[in-house]
This record gives C-alpha cells, sequence and structure tokens, in this order.
C-alpha cells in the first residue's frame, strides 16, 4: 500500500480536485452517529465517470483504500475511512441524465438527491417515492438499500433501481440491468450492487423507477394508550390489504420531543402519522376504515386533512424526529439502530425494547416505518461517558438480538457498514461467507471501502 503515490499520482490527473485541506478532511470524516472522527489522507473530487475509473485505476495500482461520499448522512459509519486513504466524494456527479415519461423511468448520476429529482420532475406529474427522511443522495440510497416512510406502498431502492453503471475496483465500467422491466438474462448484478455499500463497486449512474402523483393525498393522526394498541392497529390494516402509503409508529417519549421541538400539543402517548394516497373516493374511503380500525383498538382524535399544508406539517415532524429526539438531550449524541421483524411480531418487539431501554436508564425515543416491520431508537448518551456509551450499545445489542431471535433481521434499512457487521454471521450463517467470496472476487486487495459490511484478509 503505497497511499502518498496514490495521492501524487490523482493529483497530476484531477489538479485541485484532489484536496488534503484541513477542512475538507474534517468534513468527510464526520459521521451522523456514535462513531469517533475518521480523516482520510485525501478527498478527491470526480466529475463523470472516466474520471472515477481513472481514480480506481490508481488506486489499484497502489493498493489505495476508497471510501465513496455522498452527502455523509448514513448511520451506521459506512462512509468512514477506517484504512485511511482516499474519500471519493461524489456529489458534483448530480446531474438528471434523462426523463422517460412514457416508461416511467429516470437515469440519473449518483449525487443527484431525492429532493432535487422531485424538483426536476415537478412538472411531468411524476414522482421518485423512496424517502428516507433525509435528502440523501441517491447514490447513496442504492449503496445502502435505503427505504423510509413509503415503502410500505412503493418499496425500497431494490425495487425501485432497474440499472446501474459501476466501476470496479480495477477501474473497469459496467453496465448492469435495462430500462426493461425485466429480464431473465444472466446473473441479476444491479440487486447484486444496491445494498453492497460501495464495497464492490462505485455507482456512477442509476436508471430508477418514478410513479404517477395521485389524484389525492390526505394524511391522518391518531393518539393510543399505550404500544400494542398502536401496532395491532397497524398489523390490521395490513393485513385487510388497505393500501396505505405511510404509517408511522412514534412512541410516547417522541412525542415529547416533537412537542418541545416544535412546539405542538400532542398528547403524552404513542401515536400513528398516516397518509392515503389514490382518487378523492379511495383517499376518503380508506382514512375511513382505518379510522374504524383505530378506534376498536382504542385510538383516540383520529384526525384526517387532505390539505396540504396540514400533510406537509405532519411530515415536516417526522423528517425531523430525529432532532426532536436529540433536543430531548442537550449536548448528548444518539446511538442509532434499526432493526425489522415479521409484522406479527412488531407489538413484542417495540414492548420489550421499550421495557429495556427503560430499564437501561437511557432516554431512548422509538419510532419506525412499523408497516412493513421496521422500527428505530435513538439512544442518548453523554459523550464523556464511557458507562453510558456501553450501557447504549449493550440496549442496541439486545435489540438486534431479539430482531434475529424473532425471525427478523438487525437492520431494515440503515445498513451495515461498521455497526451491524458483529452480526452478520448469526443472520446469514455461512451466507456471510459466500458474500466474503464474492468481495475477494470483485476487489481482490480490498481497496474499496475496506473493513465494512464484510471481513476479508
Amino acid at each position: 500500500m503505497n497511499i502518498a503515490k496514490a495521492i501524487e499520482d490523482l493529483k497530476a490527473v484531477l489538479g485541485d480536485r484532489v484536496s488534503s485541506a484541513a477542512a475538507v478532511l474534517e468534513q468527510h470524516g464526520q459521521n451522523e452517529s456514535y462513531f469517533d472522527v475518521i480523516l482520510p489522507d485525501a478527498v478527491v473530487f470526480p466529475e463523470n465517470t472516466q474520471e472515477v475509473s481513472e481514480v480506481l485505476r490508481i488506486c489499484a495500482t497502489h493498493g489505495c483504500p476508497i471510501v465513496p461520499w455522498g452527502t455523509g448522512t448514513s448511520l451506521e459509519g459506512h462512509a468512514l475511512a477506517t484504512k485511511g486513504g482516499i474519500s471519493l466524494d461524489m456529489m458534483r456527479m448530480d446531474k438528471v441524465l434523462a426523463v422517460n415519461p412514457e416508461d416511467l423511468d429516470a437515469v440519473v448520476q449518483p449525487g443527484v438527491t431525492r429532493e432535487a429529482l422531485n424538483d426536476e420532475l415537478r412538472a411531468t406529474g411524476l414522482f421518485f417515492p423512496v424517502d428516507p427522511g433525509a435528502n440523501a443522495s441517491l447514490g447513496g440510497m442504492a449503496a445502502t438499500r435505503a427505504s423510509g416512510t413509503t415503502a410500505v406502498r412503493y418499496g425500497t431502492m431494490r425495487e425501485n433501481v432497474l440499472a446501474l453503471e459501476v466501476v470496479l475496483a480495477d477501474g473497469r465500467i459496467i453496465r448492469t440491468g435495462t430500462r426493461a422491466r425485466k429480464s431473465s438474462a444472466g446473473y441479476d448484478l444491479t440487486k447484486l450492487m444496491v445494498g453492497s455499500e460501495g464495497t464492490l463497486g462505485i455507482i456512477t449512474e442509476m436508471t430508477v423507477r418514478l410513479q404517477g402523483q395521485p389524484e389525492a393525498i390526505s394524511a391522518a393522526i391518531c393518539a393510543f394508550e399505550d404500544i400494542d394498541n398502536a401496532v395491532n392497529t397497524v398489523i390490521q390494516t395490513i393485513q385487510m390489504g388497505i393500501p396505505m402509503a405511510r404509517i408511522e409508529f412514534v412512541d410516547d417519549v417522541t412525542v415529547g420531543g416533537l412537542n418541545g421541538y416544535f412546539k405542538t400539543d400532542l398528547p403524552a402517548k404513542p401515536h400513528l402519522f398516516m397518509e392515503f394516497h389514490g382518487s378523492d373516493t379511495s383517499v376518503a374511503e380508506q382514512a375511513e376504515i382505518v379510522g374504524e380500525i383505530a378506534a376498536e383498538h382504542g385510538g383516540s382524535a383520529f384526525e384526517w386533512s387532505a390539505k396540504t399544508e396540514d400533510r406537509n406539517r405532519l411530515w415536516h415532524m417526522r423528517h425531523n424526529a430525529y432532532f426532536a429526539q436529540k433536543a430531548l438531550r442537550p449536548g448528548a449524541r444518539a446511538l442509532t439502530t434499526d432493526v425489522c421483524v415479521p409484522i406479527s411480531r412488531l407489538g413484542e418487539a417495540v414492548r420489550e425494547t421499550r421495557a429495556d431501554i427503560d430499564a437501561s436508564g437511557l432516554i431512548g425515543p422509538i419510532l419506525g416505518h412499523v408497516g412493513d416491520g421496521n422500527y428505530h431508537s435513538a439512544l442518548l448518551f453523554d459523550p464523556d461517558s464511557k458507562e453510558e456509551l456501553e450501557a447504549a450499545r449493550a440496549v442496541a445489542d439486545r435489540m438486534n438480538r431479539r430482531a434475529l431471535d424473532l425471525g427478523g433481521t438487525v437492520t431494515g434499512e440503515h445498513g451495515v457498514g461498521l455497526g451491524k457487521k458483529k452480526y452478520m454471521a448469526d443472520e446469514h450463517g455461512d451466507g456471510w461467507q459466500v458474500m466474503g467470496q464474492i468481495k475477494r472476487a470483485l476487489d481482490p486487495q480490498n481497496i474499496l471501502n475496506p473493513g465494512k459490511t464484510v471481513e476479508i484478509n
């Protein structure tokens, strides 16, 4: 490994788009969770696929690690340069290359954010549905197989990426998939790359599915006396086949944070936030049916509205719930974690997690995209207290193992990165070794985001 020589050769090709400035390194050494700041040796800013290919070819020659960087919003340390080397900032590759309204797809570069794409689509009557909350880059969303609030209706990035252009560790450029809606032609390399977290290749172009804007949208909110009744409302709603666009759970601790942060006066109880898409008639029918289900489970103050300002206010709160949660303990850091379980075990999982957090003495709000069994917690700890950090890690560990015991997964959308890697063998068994063999085949020098997702020598 000769990182210094790789940086020298990269500067000869890209000039001042290779930076070792302290402020630039600091920016690319940060993360949104509890991991320490880890600085790369340099940051590279490519502007097209050929430049990415040349960067990887040079790094392969010198055995220099490369870690892709998007908006930096990942929660499991995915973008940290734990082995040093190059942080490959993809945010200058931010063009929408084509929109094909008749085929309901778009071709984009990886630095396009989901909000930027939807702004571009505004006049077409189409939208890109995957919404993880943060205004993440689409390349990062594909790399982590992101999902979010709308996954219950529209699916995750796995279902919404049709094709990719990817640069491999040796600089080769490959295309995976096509704009056709199905194919039986060989291995599905697109699905292999989606969720690979930059360990198998660097995504430089994506073809994504689009959806038509629904004729009508309404949102609803409802309070419950306890977690079980809220979750049972979700389970019955999904089992009845009601096509929910969003169905989000927030516990009473999160509601307390929202009230303080947004100056609202929601009852200090578990709530469901919901959204319905369809025609005027179908949206009204869905809201009425869900209101009846909620009432059967003791739901109170069921309110729904088709007004845009009401919907925007509700989802602005939900999308910024992380900051409201952190405000419950000013100065604290958050160990954020997510798991996903079969929906029939969701009530049990959330209830036991809530009790475990309470017993730990930590503040740990819970919320989730419960329509697909996915829930999250932000475990708040004093950054100067090793004891509190260890207590948070212990709660997160039990949360992960509880999910596995219930037939679920240790991450529904955050991805593996650094934080979940130790559970991979328990979840996948020998399948994790197969993942390592794939990694060795495509990246024999282990220069692509080393130390993440898989473990190879």
